[in-house]
This record gives C-alpha cells, structure tokens and sequence, in this order.
C-alpha cells in the first residue's frame, strides 16, 4: 500500500496538495481510466493542468504521476504494453557506420538541411543516432519538446532535441531576474537543448554553429504549430570536464556561470554531479521583459 502523505508535494514544476493527490487516486480507483495515459488526460482535465494554449499538459502530467508511484504516494496500473519506463534503451542496427571519416566544408554538402522529426521512422532513426553515438545516450525528452534530423543528400549528419527546461538554476533564474513564483508561471517560455549529436565520423567546420543557428531561426515557429505558443529563450548546460561551448559561443549564445552539481531532484543537496556550463540563447528582443512578464 502505498503512503498517503500528509502534505503537499511539488513534482514537474506543479504542486500537488493533499486534495490533488486523493482526487487522482479516485481516478485510479474508478477503474474508469484503466490506463496511464487516459489516466494522465483524466488528471489533467480534473485538475485543470493545461498549456497557455489550453490543452491537456499529458505529457507532463504522466511524468508526474511516475514520479508520485515512486515516493509511495499512489499506484499505477502497469503500463498496458510492458513499456521500456525504466529500461534502457536498446538500440538496432539502423545507422550504417562509415569506414572512413567525411571530411568536407559546408558549402559542399547539397541539400544540407535541419528537418522536423514528424514520422515514427524520423524518431526511431533520432533515438537510435542518440542511442548508440551520444555520451548520455538516449532518454524521453521531458515535457512539450521538438526534435531534429541533421541531414544532406548524403544521409544522415546528426540529431538535436529541445525539451522543458530545469526547474530550477540560480544563475538563469538570477539573469532573467525571477522570483519563485514567476518561475512557476513563465518556465514553459525557456527550452532546454538536451541533446545535440553530429556522428562522430562527421568532420565540417562551423556545422555544430550552423545548426544551432538554423534551429534558433524555426524553433519559435515550430513550437506554436505544434503547441500555441512561442518560447523565448533557449538554454544548454556544457560539461565543463568535457567540452568547452564552442560552438555554441561562435553562435552567440550567453555565457552566464556554472551549475552547483546537483541534479533536477536532488531535495536534499548530496547527490553531486558534474559541474556544468550555462548558456542561453534569448529568440527575441526583450526576453527577459517577457519572462518577467
């Protein structure tokens, strides 16, 4: 039996008071969402958690609710297909290796362009370019989230995702200028660059910048046909131990100081990380006055 809890509890950015976590156990209870996910829409509508564009927050809300079955505080129903929640990721062998490295220039490479992931072939081949070649490897982009395919006629070059942003890093929440509370109300306007892969056989000068740049460009766009509303600023955390930003830097993106080294739910501050660099990328004049909004 899992525990009630006595308090209100905050997951993905929303706080769940004591009436919120029994209201989703009468969903579960009734039997008459028999799934996660029609559970997540049941929650979603009961509660009324919805996007600035007013629709359901599903993927959100299933993170959440995942994040409530492990603290104890519901039960879930087992996933209806026996999903890979908690399994890593096993890639195929989809993406042909090379035997030598392509060495070109940009302006070499025809029909070079950035393009949506929209079919399931588009986010196999995504997962599996992560999967095998990213040094983090391949994990769910959190929240509403718009991925890429780096490609020329040639093939593929690469991958980028955006996902939600953290919830919280004090030296971006410091340069916005944030209190907890517009934090709350203004996050889902930042984006956060989690993933971004050119394969490692890939050798053409400026293309790490020239992708960021084209995403830069489409990205507001592309989030309001497919979510209603247009973020403002884009952010990314670089390994300090690892990589130095360069690409990002020569694209203009701002340098504003380090993580502390404590994940996303570190509550109590003894899970160090490595220390990463914060970069961001306002997409407008007067982001900050729109984030502060």
């Amino acid at each position: 039996m899992p525990t009630q809890g006595s308090e209100a509890v905050t997951v993905c950015g929303r706080a769940f008071s004591i009436e919120d976590l029994e209201t989703i156990r009468g969903i579960i209870a009734s039997g008459l969402a028999p799934t996660r996910s029609a559970i997540a829409r049941q929650t979603c509508e009961t509660l009324g958690w919805r996007t600035p564009a007013d629709r359901l927050k599903e993927m959100s809300c299933r993170v959440a609710l995942l994040r409530l079955s492990d603290r104890g505080l519901l039960s879930l129903p087992p996933p209806l297909w026996g999903n890979g929640n908690g399994k890593r990721y096993r890639p195929t062998q989809d993406i042909e290796i090379p035997t030598q490295s392509m060495e070109a220039r940009i302006s070499e490479l025809s029909g070079l362009t950035v393009r949506t992931v929209e079919s399931r072939s588009d986010s196999r081949q995504w997962n599996e370019a992560i999967a095998r070649f990213h040094y983090l490897g391949y994990n769910a982009l959190p929240g509403a989230q718009q991925r890429y395919l780096i490609e020329h006629e040639g093939g593929l070059l690469g991958a980028i995702g955006f996902g939600a942003s953290a919830w919280k890093v004090a030296c971006r929440d410091q340069w916005i200028g944030w209190t907890p509370s517009l934090r709350k109300t203004r996050l889902h306007l930042v984006l956060n660059n989690a993933r971004f892969l050119l394969l490692p056989w890939v050798r053409v000068q400026n293309l790490a910048s020239w992708v960021l740049s084209r995403c830069a460009r489409r990205i507001q766009a592309d989030f309001e046909t497919r979510y209603g509303y247009r973020p403002v600023l884009l952010e990314t955390f670089v390994e300090k131990d690892r990589f130095q930003g360069t690409c990002y830097r020569a694209s203009n993106w701002i340098d504003i100081g380090d993580t502390k080294g404590r994940g996303k739910l570190d509550q109590h501050h003894d899970k160090k990380l490595p220390v990463k660099r914060v970069l961001l990328y306002p997409l407008e004049a007067g982001a900050r006055e729109v984030l502060c909004a």
